[in-house]
């Protein structure tokens, strides 16, 4: 859309002048009229770093914006879950964890995560402590979500796609429950212009209704002191401020204030913080964190007794640590998940659709075992128990597409492609040809332009 045809709704205009003020609500207006700002996160899980030189995200250590918005899917790094592409405002979600999560192994519950943006960044931030439940309500958007959870590579992530009242079952467990709630989404005017075609009135009021409802379903799984963080994309007060006030006075909340640095620009309205584009560096977002006040007694959680996976015995030093995990097999795929969450975890199965949990790390087919993609993007892989191959740009590419490849000099067998010293996926070398085992529905579709890649993370090329 041409900037000439940038119109906002007249309605949008007057309700927010009357929150702001005339001369804010007009920078506001102008600012949306611009060009998004394109930030990204490195993976530090995996010891990522961003390219020297990118400005900083100020809430966020691993954020950095970028000049311009390049192909990332020409970039194997980006494939390799290494950085996430993520807007920058929602970045502020690490204040909110470093200022009120303490405890030193919580679980985490995201709600409405797909696709990936906040649960790959607190994937980050419990640093392989505690436990996060992934959740995506809508099934349409739940595949993406479990692939950039395994690109990300934690093994203590469940991804589920539940409604919040499947969860019901698992009452007062929670350290944190997060509630990115679906909204009107004004805040991704200047990112989405067909959000402006879609907004009014009334979807305002019906998504704060259905925030309600959201809010309501999943509150008693928090358990008592623990964190709700709700946030939206939007800048209305009837699905920020309003929503706040009424988790505390119906549900039974303390409302927390966020440390701000007045460099950030960030507003903090007394019941969450507030970013709009014409004052901080990003697109529209608003955040707020609550203590839960209201008793709430947990359900327990009982040990279960689990089958031996004989097929553990083969695969165990496939994993760094594997001491550490408790091996299962779900379907024809044999899984390990950390010891001290796998009762937890075999509860959230009888309670809600699991699509993935802790890391895949192969898959039965006969007498194989075949190593699974999910593997090989796992920081708990072990390197060492299978040969390395390093691949350049157009070797990468290729595999990233799912295309034959050729390694006549290396044996045969598995072997695990590298980029840049990062694990790209497996592949099985027979002498005339190499077997792709990358996903078929991850593949890249597009053709290759190695002029559209660009570097973001501090890796020679």
């Amino acid at each position: 859309m041409a900037e000439m045809d940038f119109v906002l709704p007249d309605s949008f205009k007057k309700r927010t002048a009357d929150a702001l003020g005339e001369c804010e609500a007009q920078a506001l207006f102008e600012a949306l009229a611009g060009q998004p700002v394109a930030s990204v996160r490195a993976n530090v899980i995996k010891g990522q770093v961003l390219k020297d030189g990118l400005e900083p995200v100020p809430w966020c250590e691993a954020g950095g914006y970028l000049a311009e918005r390049p192909m990332f899917t020409m970039d194997p790094l980006f494939h390799a879950g290494c950085y996430y592409v993520q807007e920058a405002s929602s970045m502020f979600l690490e204040q909110v964890f470093r200022q009120y999560v303490d405890s030193d192994s919580p679980l985490v519950l995201d709600l409405c995560a797909a696709p990936g943006g906040k649960s790959t960044h607190i994937a980050s931030l419990l640093g392989g402590r505690g436990f996060l439940v992934s959740n995506e309500v809508v099934r349409s958007r739940v595949k993406i979500l479990e692939e950039n959870m395994a690109k990300w590579g934690c093994t203590n992530v469940a991804v589920t796609n539940g409604e919040p009242e499947d969860f019901s079952g698992l009452r007062g467990l929670f350290d944190v429950v997060v509630v990115d709630a679906p909204c009107s989404g004004e805040g991704m005017f200047r990112k989405d212009r067909q959000a402006i075609e879609e907004w009014s009135e009334d979807n305002v009021r019906l998504c704060a209704e259905r925030q309600r409802r959201i809010l309501a379903d999943v509150y008693p799984v928090l358990k008592e002191g623990g964190l709700m963080v709700y946030s939206t994309c939007t800048y209305n007060e009837q699905e920020n401020e309003e929503n706040v006030k009424w988790i505390a006075d119906s549900l039974g909340a303390e409302v927390l204030r966020v440390g701000l640095k007045p460099d950030w620009n960030v507003v903090d309205s007394g019941f969450g913080c507030h970013f709009y584009p014409h004052k901080a560096k990003g697109e529209g977002f608003f955040i707020a964190a609550l203590r839960k006040s209201r008793e709430e007694l947990p359900v327990r959680v009982k040990p279960v007794k689990r089958k031996d996976c004989k097929e553990a015995a083969f695969v165990r030093d496939w994993l760094l640590s594997a001491s550490d995990y408790d091996f299962q097999l779900q379907g024809d795929a044999v899984v390990a998940v950390p010891e001290n969450f796998a009762d937890f975890v075999d509860k959230l199965r009888t309670e809600v659709s699991v699509l993935a949990a802790g890391v895949y790390l192969a898959q039965i087919k006969g007498k194989d075992l075949v190593p699974l993609q999910q593997l090989a993007f796992s920081c708990a892989l072990n390197r060492d128990v299978f040969k390395s191959v390093s691949v350049d740009w157009e070797q990468a590419i290729a595999f990233l597409r799912r295309e034959n490849m050729f390694f006549p000099e290396e044996p045969k067998g598995w072997l695990l492609l590298m980029f840049e010293g990062t694990p790209l996926g497996f592949v099985k070398n027979l002498g005339n040809r190499a077997n792709n085992n990358y996903p078929a529905e991850w593949r890249i579709r597009m053709s290759e332009d190695k002029g559209r890649y660009v570097k973001v993370l501090d890796s020679e090329f």
